[in-house]
């Protein structure tokens, strides 16, 4: 008997995961992959696996053993009890170490689930603009990616279908601004999960992006009037000219009570007509119509809501997650920033905090008058190279003692480019919460803006010495 295949699949335990890993098991072995798959029970051809994707160490162990891989990551939800981060900075994290992860495997593909990119590149959203450079820094490390790229995914969870059936049942008329008359090319969630199926393993498909569709190009406002012949909903619409993105975001965060972290960020994408154009014969074409995937939607969401239990939330943790890009000066990189970054705040701060380093590459801040550090930097030099620099917490009156002791802050060169991301993961204050929310966070928030700053006034000042070397745009 042939050898089955294994997939490595992200976000196994999602709407668009789940209902893959059905239609893998016939013919692969599966490593589904979840933040909580240790509390799920294995079965023939699945293995569930925990995997935090902002933890490196975490992700290599994820894809240990498997041949493909299927990255369905997004995070445009707050990953922590206090998230202080742009979606896409978590987003090119989450990329990066996957990415990594991937090469280090030797995972022969990375199948990419993203969104379908107008022609028009120079004004997308930043929801798009993320979802572009996630395809690219999944590429970054050698390992080939298959981009199956949709516009409206017609399913019972998931982000953008939901917030459409919310709006038609709670409003009896709507006022629709212009960008309900895009057209956009949606696609049922069956046809979705065919297409990313028949892309795995596909070596003609590798490397290259591909857009699907369903077999209808609508506008938002037809899917509002077609979701409520479906409903049974009578729903009077009425075109309006002047409400503009910025104030659709508040109207239909408001009315579905969908998180602003999700629904600002998609709404500001449908001004884009977003219509399959790069596809392919074997993988681009979904044959269900709009009416027919809604219908299966609502009553695959219907049947879902009759068996939800209610569930107490597992996490008591007081963690935080502060994540800040800067733009590091020609040929630095994110070993340089680390290193650059102590000293810099050793200067910053006098004479009100004092920072040492010793030989054994432990950084401590301490102030004024206190013997005992307030926080403690152990350099994991194991874990890092020239362009990653990690540096564990290990210490410090600021920081709460637990056996896990996670916390960490890193320096990540963006491949390919000047941009840095400095993050810090699991860290938990000592401080009591509603103190910490009120100073330490928003110190931490002014000192990476004064870092930012400063590091662009050394590039003017090099760049005044050295000439027109290159062009900083969109500092």
């Amino acid at each position: 008997m042939e050898k089955r295949e294994k997939i490595a699949l992200t976000g196994a335990s999602g709407y668009i995961g789940n209902n893959l890993l059905q239609k893998l098991t016939g013919y692969s072995d599966v490593i589904a992959l979840s933040r909580n798959g240790d509390e799920r029970e294995n079965s023939d051809h699945v293995e569930w696996r925990s995997c935090d994707l902002y933890s490196l160490s975490s992700a290599e162990k994820g894809l240990e053993g498997a041949d493909y891989a299927v990255y369905l990551v997004h995070s445009m939800m707050p990953s922590a009890k206090l998230t202080q981060a742009k979606f896409e900075d978590m987003d090119l994290i989450l990329a990066d170490n996957f990415a990594r992860a991937a090469k280090k495997n030797g995972v022969k593909q990375i199948i990419y689930m993203s969104g379908i990119i107008p022609d028009d590149t120079d004004e997308l959203s930043r929801h798009l603009k993320s979802r572009l450079e996630v395809e690219k820094v999944l590429g970054a490390y050698g390992t080939p990616v298959t981009t199956i790229r949709a516009g409206l995914i017609v399913g019972p969870k998931g982000s953008s279908f939901p917030i459409l059936t919310k709006l038609v049942k709670r409003l009896p008329a709507m006022f629709l601004p212009k960008w309900t008359r895009t057209k956009t090319h949606p696609i049922a969630l069956k046809d979705v999960i065919q297409s990313l199926k028949n892309s795995i393993g596909n070596k003609r498909l590798s490397g290259k992006s591909i857009d699907v569709g369903g077999p209808e190009v609508m506008t938002y406002k037809e899917m509002m009037q077609q979701t409520a012949e479906v409903m049974g909903r009578s729903t009077r619409t009425f075109d309006v000219p002047f409400m503009t993105v910025t104030l659709s975001r508040l109207w239909v965060s408001l009315i579905t009570q969908s998180p602003k972290s999700m629904a600002y960020p998609l709404i500001e994408s449908l001004k884009h007509p977003m219509i399959a154009k790069n596809m392919d014969d074997e993988v681009s074409y979904g044959q269900t119509p709009f009416k027919e995937a809604a219908r299966e939607a609502l009553d695959q969401e219907k049947k879902e809501n009759e068996k939800k239990k209610t569930s107490k939330s597992s996490s008591g943790v007081s963690d935080v997650r502060s994540v800040q890009r800067i733009l590091l000066p020609e040929g630095k990189d994110a070993g340089w920033a680390g290193n650059y970054y102590m000293k810099w705040l050793s200067g910053l701060a006098k004479p009100l905090l004092k920072v040492e380093s010793d030989e054994e590459k432990v950084t401590r801040f301490s102030i004024w008058g206190c013997k005992t550090p307030i926080m403690e930097l152990t350099c994991a030099s194991a874990r890092s190279t020239t362009t990653r620099a990690v540096y564990d917490i290990t210490g410090g009156t600021f920081v709460k003692k637990t056996e896990e002791g996670r916390g960490r802050i890193e320096f990540r060169q963006i491949p390919g480019s000047q941009e840095c991301i400095i993050a810090i993961h699991e860290y938990e204050p000592s401080l009591p919460w509603l103190l910490y929310r009120l100073t330490q966070a928003n110190v931490h928030i002014f000192v990476m803006y004064l870092f930012k700053k400063h590091l662009l006034s050394l590039m003017k000042r090099e760049f005044q010495q050295t000439g027109p070397v290159r062009t900083i745009a969109n500092i």
